[in-house]
Formats: C-alpha cells, structure tokens, sequence
C-alpha cells in the first residue's frame, strides 16, 4: 500500500460541492493528487471545517470543470436537484462520487487492483466489512470503505494482488461512469429512499447499476431471498457475469457469534462467493467467518445486567432491516420509533408476538403505537432514549424477558445526527445503567 502520485489528476479541475465526511477529503485527496478543487459547502460551519482549500461556490462563475463530486447526500435529481447539480446538467458536466474517481485514480496510477462492490437495502456495511475480514486473514493486500468507514478518496493505493472491497449507496451508483466491479453483490431489495429515486422501479435501477459493465470473467452475486432481488436475479441471466444465487438457507461454514440469524447467513454466503473469487482459500475463509469480530450497531451485544443484555442495533432504519433482529430473539423488550420510513412497522406483524413490551421514542411514535394498539402489542410512548432505557430495563426484569433490543425500524435525523450517534447514547446508557446495578 502506498500514496498516490502527486501528478494523476493534473491539469483537470473539479467543483467538489458538500465538504463532509465524503466531501471533504474527495476535495483534500484531489488537490494532492494535482487537480484544481474548487470546494464548497453551503453550511459556513462545514466551510470553517476546510481550511486550506480554494472555497469558492462554482456557481458563481463560469462552469467550465471537467467534473462535479456532489456528496451522496445532495440530490442531482429527486426529490430537488441542488442548483449546483442543475447548472452542472446544464453545461454538461458530468456528475461524480468519490468511488468513481478512486476508480480511476488507481487505473491511472497503473495499479491492476481488484474492486469488489456491495449493495443491497439491508446487510452491505456487514458483508464489505466481513468480506474484507476474510481477504486480510487470507493475506490478500485489502482496504475497504466508501458508504461504510473512510471515504474512497483517503483508501491508498493498493499493488496489482489488492482489492478493493466498497460498500455502495443507491447514491453513490448513480454517479458511476467507468468503474467496473470485477466482483459485484446485491442482497436485497425492499422499499427505501423513494424520494430520491421516484418509486421503486427507480431505486432497483440504481441498484443493478453495480453490475455495470461487468465482463464474463467477473462474477455477479445477487440475494434470492425476496421478490425484488429475484426479479434482478432474473434479469442478470442476461448480463455477461458469472451469476450466483445466495440465500439465508445457506451452512457451508460455521459462522461466528457476530453473525446470528438467517440474514447473516445471506451475508456471509455473498462474502465467501466473492473471497473465493478473489482468491481467498477455504481454510482462510473458515478462520475469518469464527473471529469476525462485527460491526457496531448491528446487533451489537453491549451489556449484560441481572440477567439482561443490552443488544444496540441501531443501524436497522427501516421495518426489515429490524425483522432480521426481531427474529434471533424468542422473547423481547423492543426500543423503537424515529422517522418511520414508508410502510411504518406493519410488515413486522409476524414477529409481534415475541415483544414482551415496546418502549417508542422520536418523531413518530405516535404512528408506531397506532400499529402497535391495533394488534394488542403492549408499549409506552416515552419519547426519547434517555428515558427508554431505563424503562426498558424495568419492563425486562417485570416480565422476565432476558433481551433488551434497540432495533428502531426508523430513520434518526428527528434526535440524532445518525444512527451511530443514536447507538451510541443507548450503549452509554445501558452501561450506565449496568454500573448503578452492579
């Protein structure tokens, strides 16, 4: 692994718009690599942030850069494209992420590196963060980031036997133009971000892009396990790729304690599909699926206390990402609510009977104890965190229920910068808590 060369991007210029935590160093990592970076943020504190950069909003002269890097947050289309994002289709400037000019970057450099791509509604942080578990145990020179960890512009360049394992946003594949997936996964597709793609049929379309411009010496490995992705599954037939099929039902190798449930199966059954592509042996592969330490915030077992573990999964921002938590419990307080994505909870019907009591937080609590009351599942509104926590330790030693589960089914925008932020304050309080007990 080392730096890129200073000369790559020499003599091309580039507006890079949205200086956070992509944005910012796509900005910092072109000007090293000798491109004009005109940057900008329309937030004065995110500006502050950037010190030693040309800040200058493009758009206030005239749009003459080969490229503009938006940030995956910013819309180009739906539901309002950015007026940067508006003059740049104007003036025919293409539209880039970060991914993309990694891609390219490492191609100009003459590296031969691999790229291995993950999407998918629910699962990719797991399997990009599992996949490069497994490559690293194998030796195999590996970085792994984009939607999950570093940025794509700070990973460094890797030799000709590298690969690069990138976790891929419906965002960031809209903005893909050359890069090629030697290695290419979609998990799953359920409703999500509709208002940056229009309607289902348009956010599946983002989501195959992953598979663009695969040739028939790389492999495709797509998810069977719901309608969507087998409709996908369907038309990969037609694609040039080797194609494989992956589902929950899959036990080749034992998985370790950070792997439970049917979910984590389908995750790691794409992970060992692509390392096995990539060259990992299966003796590797077996290692690394028993010591792969997790993620947090994905079923992440924080605290046990008189009898009760804490378990913060608050990366599940939507109703299925919550079910493949529900599921690996047989008996349960729950902590959920927040912004309440499209659907709300009513397609975790079938896992209602295993909630000893529900404790609701944030934005639309209201909407999640509408669905709760209708089917007799007992809950509180007790609005923040903070108080359902402790709450929800009471309610667990009342009942005898051995689980507390942050698993919110919802967006955290309405009182967290993030889910992380939010897993984060649910951790600190059941260990909070957890100490007062002891």
């Amino acid at each position: 692994m080392s730096a890129f060369p200073s000369s790559i991007f020499s003599g091309r210029r580039f507006a890079v718009v949205g200086l956070g935590k992509n944005g910012l160093p796509a900005a910092q990592a072109l000007t090293a690599m000798g491109a004009n970076v005109v940057a900008w943020d329309d937030n004065p504190a995110a500006r502050a942030d950037a010190a030693g950069l040309d800040l200058r909003d493009p758009a206030d002269k005239e749009f003459d850069f080969d490229a503009l890097v938006l940030s995956p947050g910013i819309p180009h289309r739906l539901p309002e494209p950015h007026p940067i994002a508006t003059r740049a289709i104007k003036a025919d400037v293409p539209i880039l992420s970060d991914t993309e000019l990694l891609f390219q970057a490492v191609r100009a450099a003459g590296s031969r590196a691999r790229f291995a791509g993950i999407t998918g509604t629910n699962g990719k942080s797991t399997t990009t963060a599992l996949l490069a578990h497994i490559l690293n145990t194998a030796g195999i020179p590996v970085a792994a980031g984009a939607n999950l960890g570093p940025p794509a512009l700070s990973l460094p360049l890797l030799p000709h036997d590298g690969v690069y394992v990138l976790e891929m946003s419906s965002y960031m594949l809209e903005r893909l133009v050359t890069l090629r997936f030697d290695a290419a996964a979609m998990l799953n597709l359920s409703t999500d971000h509709i208002d940056r793609h229009g309607d289902m049929a348009g956010y599946a379309m983002a989501k195959r892009a992953i598979f663009d411009r695969q040739l028939a010496t790389d492999l495709a490995v797509i998810g069977i396990d719901d309608p969507n992705s087998r409709e996908m599954a369907a038309w990969l037939t037609t694609r040039p790729a080797q194609v494989v099929y992956v589902s929950g039902v899959w036990r080749p190798f034992r998985l370790g304690p950070a792997l439970p449930g049917s979910h984590n199966a389908q995750n790691a059954a794409a992970a060992v599909e692509m390392a096995q592509f990539l060259g990992a042996s299966n003796v590797a592969i077996e290692a690394a699926l028993l010591t792969y330490p997790g993620l947090p915030h994905r079923q992440q077992r924080i605290v046990t206390s008189d009898g009760v573990t804490f378990v913060n999964d608050s990366k599940a921002t939507n109703a299925e990402a919550a079910a493949c938590a529900l599921v690996c419990y047989d008996r349960l307080i729950w902590i959920a609510g927040g912004m309440a994505k499209e659907g709300g909870i009513e397609p975790l019907l079938p896992l209602f009977p295993r909630i000893a009591r529900a404790l609701l937080i944030g934005r639309d609590a209201p909407v999640l104890a509408a669905t709760l009351a209708r089917h007799h599942v007992p809950f509180d509104i007790v609005g923040s965190l903070d108080a359902a926590v402790p709450a929800a330790f009471n309610a667990a030693r009342a009942t005898g229920t051995p689980v507390v589960l942050l698993s919110p089914a919802c967006a955290s925008w309405d009182q967290f910068t993030g889910y992380d932020q939010r897993g984060d304050r649910f951790a600190a309080a059941a260990r909070a808590l957890h100490a007062g007990d002891a």
